[in-house]
């Protein structure tokens, strides 16, 4: 089964339960997903390939996130509530995030194939670290790292 047919069916299953937090997070999902197919050519019934599912998710995911952290800041904490809630929801689908050591362990190697001696070359290793990662780790994370092995920091 497709990442795109599991979450049709988790929203089925949302609604027949009569769950309305989970039907209103994977109505959010699915929309969004639509509107990438419609974005890519297809139609909006149309079928993406669990990679670009995995990309609709990862930036639901950040923008949840984001939100949580605005609302936290604006003093909503309920609101920041929910939209953490989501952001664990859609985070179930994507492939497990990488630890800290194999993370370091990535970047190490790829630092030292690239032959970076410092930050101008944080570009190089950015798109060579991300291809290896594939989506297993945050970009600002990726970034952070890259950063603080180039500076030696």
């Amino acid at each position: 089964m497709s990442l795109h047919d599991r979450i049709d069916a988790d929203l089925r299953a949302a609604m027949k339960a009569r769950d309305r937090e989970r039907t209103s997070a994977l109505r959010m999902v699915v929309a969004a997903l639509k509107n990438r197919a419609t974005a890519d050519g297809l139609s909006p019934q149309g079928r993406l390939d669990d990679e670009v599912v995995q990309q609709v998710l990862a930036t639901e995911v950040k923008r949840r996130r984001e939100a949580a952290a605005a609302f936290r800041a604006g003093g909503r904490e309920e609101s920041a509530v929910t939209e953490e809630a989501e952001a664990e929801l859609y985070a179930t689908y994507l492939p497990q995030q990488l630890s800290d050591e194999e993370l370091d362990a990535i970047v190490d190697e790829v630092v030292a194939e690239v032959g970076a001696q410092g930050p101008q070359q944080m570009g190089p290793v950015m798109k060579a670290t991300m291809a290896r990662v594939q989506g297993r780790a945050d970009g600002s994370r990726v970034s952070a790292l890259v950063k603080a092995r180039l500076t030696g920091a």
